[in-house]
């Protein structure tokens, strides 16, 4: 009897233990990947404010996922991949079909080659972020400054792109004009997303730190300014930080050409 209780036991620890994966950082995931569904479903719909929100929901998601399983000691390969691909429904596909479908049909009343330039824009941004999904996932996590990101972010490119399609609808925006502007930003923003210009990224930022009272008053500050006028103010965030790359790269660049002409121009000592 012993014996057999004996072999059951170690029957059952030589046993491969079972795999799963872990509820809660999955079930967020889940959740931004379900918000990215939302927003094509609602743009097709013609409901380009919730799809925009719906993008929205799904990067204040994304961000939360990371985080909770590293709170949690929850953090898995499976997770990462799931993520990734989650961050392409939500990043890559769903803004460049929002974006489509809210200016397809005014594209297509401007003429044949404005509604062939539009769903190229959009598959560039599309193939864009793929690209800059497999650039970050192949990079060794050892090798990458934390930092700073390499290229716009693929959710800060979606949260751009969505406030476009907001403030284009809330203001009725239409003609050459309008349709011009929202190619640029779309393409700058694709762009940008393969670049090789450095984003920060506020991973450094400890949540646990203390910081200065006066610091939490603009957690409420920055609340009451969107809830102003939302589409507006999140565009210009967007934007702002879209370009804040290229422009402190390119002051960089001015200071150094600036640094060697007066170098140049000043005479050596013998």
């Amino acid at each position: 009897m012993i014996d057999s209780m004996t072999e059951a036991n170690d029957m059952e620890n030589s046993r491969p233990p079972r795999k799963g994966v872990y509820l809660l950082p999955n079930l967020i995931t889940t959740g931004g990947l379900f918000a990215g569904f939302l927003a094509v479903i609602a743009a097709m719909d013609g409901n380009f404010v919730t799809a925009a929100i719906a993008i929205y929901v799904a990067m204040v998601l994304d961000g939360l996922d990371g985080r909770v399983a590293r709170m949690t000691s929850t953090e898995s390969e499976f997770g990462k991949q799931y993520d990734s691909l989650a961050d392409m429904v939500s990043f890559g596909l769903a803004p460049s079909l929002v974006f489509y479908v809210w200016g397809a049909a005014q594209l297509a009343e401007l003429g044949w080659l404005w509604g062939k330039l539009g769903w190229l824009v959009a598959f560039f941004y599309a193939v864009a972020a793929a690209l800059r999904l497999a650039r970050y996932n192949s990079r060794l996590v050892s090798a990458v400054d934390k930092r700073f990101f390499e290229g716009l972010p693929s959710p800060s490119a979606a949260a751009l792109v969505a406030a476009l399609v907001w403030i284009g609808t809330v203001l009725e925006a239409s003609g050459v004009f309008a349709m011009i502007v929202g190619l640029t930003i779309t393409t700058m923003a694709g762009a940008l997303m393969v670049s090789r210009f450095a984003y920060f990224s506020g991973k450094d930022f400890n949540l646990g730190g203390r910081i200065p009272f006066g610091y939490v008053l603009l957690i409420p500050a920055v609340f009451i300014l969107i809830s102003l006028n939302p589409p507006t103010v999140l565009f210009l965030l967007f934007f702002s930080y879209a370009i804040s790359a290229p422009a402190l790269a390119g002051w960089r660049t001015y200071k150094r050409r600036r640094r060697a002409v007066r170098d140049e121009e000043t005479p050596g000592e013998d």
